[in-house]
């Protein structure tokens, strides 16, 4: 988790710093080093839908199936409580 959280502050800062250099302007910077990720994230899902979708038509084409899930056994009430 941590290298996901420093990851997404070098991201803001790179955002950031990369549009200061080519606008000069620190409103447009930080509107920027915010928006983007967001729209970013949201693109992303539907990338993950779409990425999804088309391995399942490939497993299906060449014959191998929907893919199946990973099996994970049940978790005891008393190693959650």
């Amino acid at each position: 988790m941590a290298k996901t959280l420093s990851f997404g502050i070098m991201h803001l800062g790179i955002g950031f710093g990369v549009t200061y250099a080519m606008t000069g302007s620190l409103t447009v910077s930080g509107a920027v080093a915010f928006v983007e990720p967001v729209v970013n994230t949201v693109a992303h899902h539907f990338f993950d839908k779409y990425w999804e979708r088309r391995e399942q038509q490939h497993a299906v084409a060449s014959g191998a199936g929907p893919a199946l899930a990973p099996f994970t056994a049940p978790v005891p009430a008393s190693v959650t409580a």
